[in-house]
């Protein structure tokens, strides 16, 4: 079993996005993955909590942060109530010399809180403001709440997903917020471009539906086409075949794409089925297509009589692309996610063994790698850090005795 790579923290450690900062109120997921691009490569990404802290604290597994500790590595964390007129001004203090601000309340909160867009490009001309909810600033549904949940089912990707005599399949992960993340982040990086080559701060409207909606194309132009529904095919495409998971001798899984004539013909050659090449029902893959299940269980079968690492010792020679479906325990093991470092580990008091497994850095960059300053904060860590330069130790000591900056909470217990 390879060793996962150990990296430590290195609080002088600097990035690309040094000099920047970000204040980020929003919370859970979407908000967290977008700043966490920013955070990766130097940004000062300062979380505005509340006293009870973002609510993706809540998800722990075995009493530990563990989603929090990953998303929200190289953070730092501020603890403050905006119930309070001080600390909607404290805010206000922390935009004048910020790059972005980042929220995720629903629409109206934010001006209701009196930092609407407007009172913020006041302060700050050239601020990029982020704002991410379910359904976007406008629109019919803008009032309402938005999980990812929802929009993973509105967006037409449930209802492709499964079986079709199953019931449509909802992701087991967050995939609506990563994708909004993701997206936000990068439309993030053209405003900011744009303010500091002259232009004005903007306002960015990020739905959690768009973005996912969008990376389903062009399923509306293939329905104006054919008028068809895409069923759900589970693992099989509608595009291409062979395409499927197959399972080996040994309960082990594979997954196979052959989505060119090339490759459909290598996988035949390589099972010693080279007749099935001029074979009518597979010459091509519109014919494919039309005789998939012939196809798979030709395949499924020659696979089904081999152990898991045979198939892919088999297929690899070959040049097949043929792979493992690999769960989490095959993957915390694999060589390929460690010797890359998909995979590290990071020191971490409350794992078992003093060591958190967590992501590298996605994608690689060259000349500015992504760097591990600090883990995910405490809440309220960093207020003396962030607060003192902003208000002054005074005004910081008047804030603190009114309980509208909250003390670093003291280190707790994993439950």
């Amino acid at each position: 079993m390879p060793e996962i790579h150990r990296k430590q923290f290195d609080p002088a450690a600097r990035g690309a996005m040094d000099g920047v900062r970000v204040v980020d109120l929003s919370r859970l997921v979407a908000g967290n993955v977008l700043t966490k691009v920013f955070s990766d490569h130097g940004a000062e990404v300062v979380k505005v909590e509340p006293p009870e802290g973002d609510t993706l604290r809540a998800w722990r597994v075995g009493g530990v942060e563990t989603s929090w500790k990953t998303i929200c590595r190289n953070k730092k964390s501020v603890c403050l109530n905006l119930k309070t007129p001080d600390g909607i001004a404290t805010v206000k203090a922390l935009v004048k010399d910020a790059a972005m601000f980042v929220e995720s309340f629903r629409p109206g909160v934010l001006e209701a809180m009196g930092l609407a867009p407007d009172v913020l490009l006041a302060i700050n001309p050239k601020l990029v403001i982020v704002r991410i909810s379910g359904w976007g600033q406008d629109g019919p549904y803008s009032h309402k709440p938005g999980f990812g949940t929802l929009v993973e089912g509105y967006s037409g990707f449930a209802a492709i997903n499964g079986f079709e005599d199953r019931e449509p399949v909802l992701p087991p992960m967050f995939m609506g917020d990563a994708y909004a993340g993701l997206y936000g982040a990068s439309v993030a990086m053209i405003a900011l471009r744009h303010a500091e080559t002259g232009g004005a701060g903007q306002v960015l409207d990020v739905s959690l539906f768009e973005p996912l909606f969008s990376v389903l194309e062009p399923q509306i132009a293939n329905w104006r086409l054919t008028q068809k529904r895409k069923p759900r095919t589970g693992s099989r495409s509608t595009n291409t075949s062979p395409r499927n998971a197959y399972r080996t001798k040994d309960g082990g899984w594979v997954c196979l794409s052959a989505s060119t004539q090339g490759m459909t013909e290598k996988l035949l050659r390589s099972i010693g089925r080279e007749d099935l090449i001029t074979d009518p029902r597979f010459v091509n893959n519109p014919a494919r297509l039309q005789h998939w299940e012939e196809l798979d269980a030709i395949i499924g079968g020659w696979i089904g009589e081999r152990d898991l690492a045979a198939n892919l010792d088999h297929f690899d020679k070959a040049g097949v692309t043929i792979g493992p479906i690999m769960d989490t325990a095959m993957l915390e093991r694999d060589r390929y996610t460690v010797e890359r470092e998909a995979l590290i580990e990071v020191p971490d008091e409350d794992m078992p063994d003093g060591w958190l497994p967590m992501h590298g850095f996605v994608p690689r960059l060259s000349g500015t790698p992504g760097i591990l300053a600090r883990p995910a904060p405490r809440i309220g860590e960093h207020n003396d850090e962030i607060l003192t330069p902003v208000l002054g130790t005074a005004e910081l000591a008047r804030l603190r005795a009114a309980g509208v900056v909250r003390e670093a909470a003291p280190k707790q217990a994993a439950e």
